[in-house]
């Protein structure tokens, strides 16, 4: 049952749904970091809801999720591809008193917004931006689709530290698709009696037939999800390269060399004097790898 996604959709109406189930992928993002419990938690909800918002807009590159706050949880921040690989952190405000263990969103993060980046493998990147004015992720982010996408979307979203769920529904514009004037407001009523055990606990399946039992409801087969980083020597050295040549010769001159880690992983990397030399005599060869 864990660390899958499924499609679901009401037949003869114009209502579709996601369900997404996280144990290994979301430990895994958990086992690199140490954060407060609060934290871990809405890292799950995250995490769930990157999946949900990748399989749903249909993108064939990268969608990200960066929730920034202006309260002890200044950074919360998760992307996914279409392939199903997941990775995500959080950056704590050193400064601010963290809330304890039953801390909620608003109380972490305070003011601040949303913003979804939809990065395609080919076309144009485009972002979404939200202000934070629920007192919950799921609530912000169906504001971020009445807002920018105009469609009506609901999320139920649940993490406990160990298991992460979550549930959309949908509502398509094409009414023509509809023969149920009440299929939208009858999902939602259903899906709003869910408890977070049972999204937590239950198969994804088990869990759309206590709520949709009296519907009619074509289920797709499950897509497997994991925690996967993207992260390469490449990608870093380029991200040194927009330092620019200066403050790069300053660090060498300081340092002798540079290294640098990922932050979603951990992965190390390093780089010599000559090699970023190398770099910025031709920043569009191959970076060198000279051990």
């Amino acid at each position: 049952m864990n660390d899958q996604i499924q499609r679901f959709l009401f037949e003869r109406t114009n209502v579709r749904g996601e369900i997404v189930s996280l144990e290994r992928a979301y430990a895994e993002v958990l086992d690199r970091h140490e954060y407060p419990a609060a934290v871990n938690h809405l890292l799950g909800e995250l995490l769930c809801a990157v999946a949900l918002l990748t399989d749903t807009v249909k993108l064939d590159g990268t969608l990200s999720i960066e929730v920034r706050g202006q309260g002890a949880l200044s950074l919360l921040m998760a992307e996914s591809n279409p392939g199903g690989e997941l990775r995500a952190i959080a950056r704590l405000d050193e400064e601010a008193a963290i809330p304890g263990d039953g801390a909620g969103f608003r109380e972490l993060v305070g003011e601040g917004q949303i913003v979804i980046t939809l990065d395609p493998t080919d076309g144009h990147r485009y972002q979404g931006i939200v202000a934070l004015e629920h007192d919950s992720l799921a609530g912000c982010l169906a504001a971020y689709f009445a807002q920018s996408e105009q469609l009506p979307t609901r999320l139920w979203l649940a993490a406990d530290g160990q298991r992460a769920g979550g549930l959309l529904l949908q509502r398509l514009p094409d009414e023509s698709l509809n023969q149920d004037d009440d299929a939208w407001e009858r999902a939602v009523h259903l899906a709003e009696t869910l408890k977070d055990e049972e999204l937590l606990s239950l198969e994804p399946l088990e869990v759309l037939r206590r709520l949709y039992h009296e519907e009619e409801v074509r289920v797709f087969d499950p897509k497997a999800l994991h925690f996967g980083c993207t992260c390469s020597r490449e990608r870093i050295a380029d991200a040194l390269l927009g330092l620019g040549a200066q403050e790069l010769r300053d660090v060498l001159a300081e340092q002798g060399g540079i290294e640098t880690q990922c932050h979603f992983c951990h992965t190390r990397y390093a780089f010599s004097v000559v090699e970023v030399e190398a770099m910025l005599e031709d920043p569009d060869g191959p970076v060198p790898t000279l051990h």
